[in-house]
């Protein structure tokens, strides 16, 4: 299959054509990888059994792991699912469109092949004017998981796009790269209590001061992977680079000595080496391949960075990846969720 490759732009002339013709494709039952605020989405007509199945067969996703359903009005969310909760309601208010996943009972229009064989459907609204037209014009609902085959880093570019879907899909629209870089936030309201499956940008703190009380999903608290989350797409082995990856935690000195002494260790014994740092503390590390994820006085740039800074390790002679860890409150929560999965929850506390 050849994959067609379309640059789109807000000031391109051709902008409305270009998504029409995208449209076409996901109507007809085939895929479109754009870009969205988050990651770079793999599209299919949501209502499409048989467009869903080919998501799954693209990735290589486990067919037990749920597609989140994308919307361009609000409207629609009550032509999806049974009942939309006021809680739900005021959090859509606030947050859409923009990087925050609902779960919500589905009705009979969504289908399983969708929803990953569950009686919920989740739902967002992407903050970006390119997957907002690419939406309508593709029929109203269209699923998307990220554009990267499972398992490996989200793509944030959509040279990352090609690199894992190239001859495997019809069309990747170029928007660039994304702005947040990590993927929504996700709040099952299919329970009593709203809860916080996957964390993202949009934090829980944020969340309660509009809606009041939700929960975290006792699968995330301290990043346990002995106790699965109840995100069936959360188990899996997630964004992870080629190479083995070991998080370090405790002090930023203590932290800068440990990685020193893996490193002096690792190519010692003839290993490639990389390492994870920030604009800070790069400096700090004389042995390695050592990149930047960003600043610590903006965390919003670490999420930007973190799923190309491992994806460029893979394009490197590298065996193992010692990164720095990051405070697990606010967006750094969502960092550190990432990076942990990345890593096989592999981390060495000093």
């Amino acid at each position: 299959m050849e994959t067609v490759i379309v640059e789109i732009t807000d000031n391109d002339k051709q902008r409305e054509e270009k998504l029409k013709a995208a449209g076409r494709v996901i109507r007809q039952g085939g895929l479109v990888a754009f870009p969205t605020e988050t990651v770079y989405g793999l599209g299919a007509d949501a209502l499409n059994p048989q467009a869903s199945r080919r998501i799954y067969e693209a990735k290589g996703r486990p067919s037990d792991n749920p597609l989140i359903v994308h919307i361009c009005d609000k409207k629609d969310l009550e032509k999806i699912t049974k009942h939309v909760p006021e809680r739900a309601k005021k959090l859509a208010d606030k947050f859409w469109p923009g990087p925050l996943t609902m779960i919500f009972e589905k009705n009979d229009r969504v289908p399983l092949e969708t929803t990953g064989g569950l009686e919920t459907v989740a739902v967002r609204m992407p903050d970006h004017a390119a997957a907002l037209g690419l939406i309508k014009a593709g029929g109203g609902f269209i699923a998307a998981p990220s554009a990267n085959t499972s398992g490996k880093p989200s793509p944030t570019q959509a040279e990352h796009v090609v690199l894992d879907m190239d001859g495997r899909i019809p069309m990747i629209l170029d928007g660039g790269s994304v702005g947040i870089g990590i993927e929504s936030t996700i709040v099952d309201f299919s329970g009593d209590c709203p809860m916080i499956l996957r964390p993202g940008c949009i934090t829980k703190s944020m969340i309660q001061e509009v809606i009041g009380e939700v929960k975290m999903d006792e699968g995330l608290k301290d990043e346990n992977p002995k106790k699965p989350p109840k995100a069936p797409g959360m188990k899996y082995r997630h964004y992870a680079p080629k190479a083995k990856m070991i998080l370090v935690d405790g002090s930023q000195e203590k932290v800068q000595a440990k990685i020193n002494s893996l490193a002096k260790e690792a190519v010692k014994s003839g290993r490639g080496v990389g390492i994870i740092g920030t604009d800070e503390s790069c400096r700090n590390y004389p042995l390695g391949i050592v990149k930047s994820i960003g600043t610590r006085a903006d965390e919003d740039t670490i999420a930007r960075h973190l799923y190309g800074i491992l994806r460029e390790f893979d394009e490197q002679d590298v065996e193992i990846i010692y990164s720095e860890s990051f405070p697990s409150h606010g967006i750094g929560q969502a960092i550190m969720n990432r990076m942990l999965k990345a890593a096989g929850h592999q981390i060495i506390k000093v």
